[in-house]
C-alpha cells in the first residue's frame, strides 16, 4: 500500500485538499487499491480558508516520514493564517525529510512557497500562483527558484502548480506516479474525466 501524507496548514484551501482525498480515495476503492491517504495537520483542529473546519487524523508530531511514500500539500490564504503554519519550522522539516528521501511532493498553488522556503527548491524549477501581478511567483523566485509560468511544473520528485484550477491535474499526476498511467486513466474515467 502506497501512503500519501496530506499536509494541512491552518487556512488551507479546502478544494485543493479535497482533490487529493478524492483521487487517492477513488483509487483505493475502485482503482488498483494500492493507495491510502492520511490527513496530517499542524494542530488538532484546522479552519480552512473559508471557515470549513477539519479534524485531521494525525498531527505533525506523530508523523514518521518512513511510513509514507508521498507528500501532498494544498495551498491557502494569507488572510486565513496559512503562512503562519506553513512557514513553521515543523512544517518545513517534514518537507525537507520527504525531499531527502526523494519521495514525491505534490503541491497546488501557493503550497510551493513553503516548499521553497524549506530550501529544497533552490536552483530548481517550480511555479506558484500566477495572478495578481505574479506576486507569489516573484516571492517564489526570492528562494532561488527558477520560476516557470506554466500550469504544472515537475522537477525530479516535486510537482508544483500555479492556481486552484490545476488541482485535479496535480492529484492525477500524483496518482500516476504512485501507480501507473493505465491505472490513473482508469480512475479518471470512473470519475467522469
Amino acid at each position: 500500500m502506497k501512503k500519501v501524507l496530506l499536509l494541512l496548514a491552518n487556512g488551507f484551501e479546502a478544494v485543493e485538499a479535497s482533490v487529493f482525498t478524492d483521487v487517492i480515495g477513488w483509487n483505493q476503492l475502485s482503482g488498483d487499491g494500492s493507495t491510502k491517504l492520511v490527513t496530517v495537520g499542524t494542530r488538532e483542529k484546522l479552519k480552512c480558508t473559508f471557515n470549513f473546519t477539519v479534524i485531521p487524523e494525525m498531527t505533525l508530531d506523530e508523523v514518521d516520514v518512513d511510513e509514507f511514500d508521498a507528500l501532498a500539500i494544498p495551498g491557502g490564504f494569507e488572510e486565513a493564517g496559512f503562512y503562519q503554519d506553513a512557514y513553521s519550522e515543523e512544517f518545513l522539516n517534514i518537507i525537507r525529510k520527504f525531499d531527502q528521501a526523494n519521495k514525491i511532493i505534490a503541491s497546488i498553488c501557493v503550497a510551493s512557497l513553503p516548499i521553497a522556503k524549506s530550501g529544497v527548491l533552490d536552483g530548481r524549477k517550480a511555479t506558484s500562483y500566477n495572478l495578481k501581478d505574479g506576486i507569489r511567483q516573484k516571492e517564489l523566485a526570492t528562494y532561488g527558484v527558477h520560476v516557470v509560468n506554466q500550469p504544472i511544473v515537475i522537477d525530479n520528485n516535486i510537482i508544483t502548480s500555479y492556481n486552484p484550477s490545476t488541482a485535479f491535474d496535480v492529484a492525477f499526476k500524483l496518482l500516476e506516479q504512485l501507480t501507473s498511467e493505465e491505472n490513473c486513466n482508469y480512475v479518471k474515467k470512473l470519475m467522469g474525466f
